[in-house]
């Protein structure tokens, strides 16, 4: 599933790719925006690590995974 995370004070936006369910992902963007304190944190299909600070989150935008592309991913 892609995820594009908006976040304050940045010119892009972040593209993820990853595992779980978007009713998931949902939660976790719920958690971090209600926390005073709170992260959101993903982990992509390739295992790398992306923190965002919850108070800096501008929108989060939950689509469908990228699936039958054509040419080389890395």
């Amino acid at each position: 599933m892609e995820i594009k995370i908006g976040v304050q004070y940045a010119q892009r936006e972040l593209t993820v790719e990853v595992d779980e369910s978007a009713e998931t992902i949902d939660k976790l963007v719920s958690e971090a925006i209600s926390s005073e304190a709170g992260v959101l944190s993903l982990t992509d299909t390739k295992g790398r690590r992306v923190v965002i600070p919850g108070d800096r989150i501008a929108y989060v935008e939950i689509g469908t995974g990228v699936t039958g592309t054509v040419g080389f991913r890395s």
